[in-house]
């Protein structure tokens, strides 16, 4: 696929299936998320694969963290929490790592991971892959995180969902950007 197309015409797909990506797939899926923007070349983020069985464990720690900050949590909530890894065949946690630097700001560095999540999902439609970025309280979570092992000072970015399309990606329609623009005047005169 042209890289402008899948640029212009990504859309996120939130229903996977089997397969997911293969090796060689998944390495041009993280060569092509190792080429976010990235101030002073820190690589201020790491990923984390979920697949298989894991994806069930990590189910059951999502659980567990809902049990915690919701004792009275019913089962059918329970079991929604266990089911959301299934969602697809990988699953990607994107983490920030930012570091102190005396010229790249912690924001600046979470961004950059910001754009490692956004590589994944454009170069996964490029393959005719299926994917979606997921947050939700399972980003932010104090157990879920300290499951997946983050250390204090790193961030969940999201969940990159990978897998096959359902059924085929939607066309999206054109969007104005019009309301999104604006051409800058120059310094605005300050009032004498």
């Amino acid at each position: 696929m042209d890289a402008l197309d899948a640029l212009c015409n990504r859309v996120s797909v939130g229903r996977l299936t089997e397969p997911g990506p293969s090796p060689a797939q998944l390495e041009t899926l993280l060569r092509a998320a190792d080429r976010a923007p990235d101030h002073k070349l820190l690589r201020p983020w790491r990923l984390i694969l979920v697949s298989g069985e894991n994806r069930q464990a990590l189910g059951e720690l999502y659980a567990e963290a809902l049990r915690r900050r919701d004792p009275a949590a019913d089962a059918a909530a329970l079991d929604k929490a266990r089911r959301m890894p299934l969602r697809a065949p990988l699953v990607i946690a994107v983490v920030a790592t930012p570091q102190e630097h005396p010229k790249v700001p912690v924001q600046e560095q979470i961004i950059t991971a910001g754009c490692v999540a956004h590589g994944l999902v454009n170069a996964a439609f490029a393959l005719g892959l299926g994917a979606v970025w997921r947050s939700g309280e399972f980003s932010y979570d104090p157990w879920v995180l300290q499951g997946l092992g983050l250390a204090d000072h790193e961030q969940l970015v999201g969940y990159i969902y990978l897998g096959t399309p359902e059924v085929a990606p939607r066309v999206p329609a054109p969007r104005d950007l019009g309301d999104r623009l604006s051409h800058w005047p120059g310094p605005a005169a300050t009032a004498g």
